[in-house]
């Protein structure tokens, strides 16, 4: 279970026991991603419940500053970082890789930040104002926010089994030692989530695949692979792509 706690402990800044974080229980925590995306969810769900009797706007305001603090911006981080490392590499894989150790944060990575950002917050808001997700009903919970934190968490488990990891020594290397058969156990019950929801969670997967498809053929055209980068900016950019699936 020390894979669990680790996965929890990297992906979010929820309080977890220590445990030692050695490579193989690093590897062993892949699989528990979407599960942390599930509970993310959750969590999610229970505070726009709390929030149905506030306005829409600050409620969504509320809504995605709880996000960034639960998940501690980690990728939105690597959301800035391949913005401009894409932008400013011009096409070369070498100084694209470069880019993205670079801690600085230029133009791209600031306008990918207001953007995705305000992208969520305006969906929510438009969720929260249209009672699409039962928000302002009293006896019922906004479900289908589970969705995105899900997906994204889940892509990146597709991400692992399908895309080579091009850094020695990154922060995902340990984790393509991941177990695969624990791997594609995850990936298949992250498939099979939305299904619960009807057409609303068809087209939130939809959303998720497609994102996912298209961002790994740029970055293997690009640099043959992915980085601990690139993958952060897989989360944001199936988060919201899935919320907006949700406001269709």
């Amino acid at each position: 279970m020390r894979g669990l706690a680790i996965a929890f402990g990297f992906l979010t800044r929820l309080p977890m026991p220590k445990v030692a974080w050695d490579v193989r229980a690093q590897a062993a925590s892949l699989k528990w991603y979407p599960f942390v995306g599930l509970v993310l969810g959750a969590l999610f769900v229970l505070a726009a419940w709390c929030l149905r009797h506030m306005p829409s706007l600050p409620a969504a305001a509320v809504m995605v500053t709880l996000w960034v603090i639960i998940t501690g911006a980690l990728h939105l981080d690597g959301l800035a970082d391949s913005a401009d490392a894409w932008i400013g590499g011009m096409g070369d894989r070498e100084r694209t890789l470069q880019i993205m150790k670079d801690p600085r944060c230029g133009p791209a990575g600031v306008m990918s930040l207001i953007l995705v950002t305000l992208l969520k917050f305006t969906t929510l808001s438009a969720l929260v104002g249209a009672s699409l997700l039962a928000i302002n009903r009293s006896a019922d919970f906004p479900w289908p926010l589970i969705l995105p934190p899900l997906l994204a968490r889940g892509s990146l488990v597709a991400l692992f089994l399908t895309t080579p990891y091009v850094r020695e020594n990154g922060l995902g290397a340990p984790l393509r030692g991941a177990p695969a058969l624990g791997c594609r156990i995850a990936l298949i019950l992250t498939i099979a989530a939305p299904l619960a929801f009807g057409t609303t969670g068809l087209k939130a997967l939809v959303a998720a695949f497609i994102t996912g498809y298209l961002w790994r053929c740029a970055t293997l055209k690009r640099i043959h692979g992915f980085t601990g980068d690139t993958a952060g900016a897989l989360v944001e950019m199936t988060e919201a792509a899935t919320l907006l699936a949700l406001l269709l």
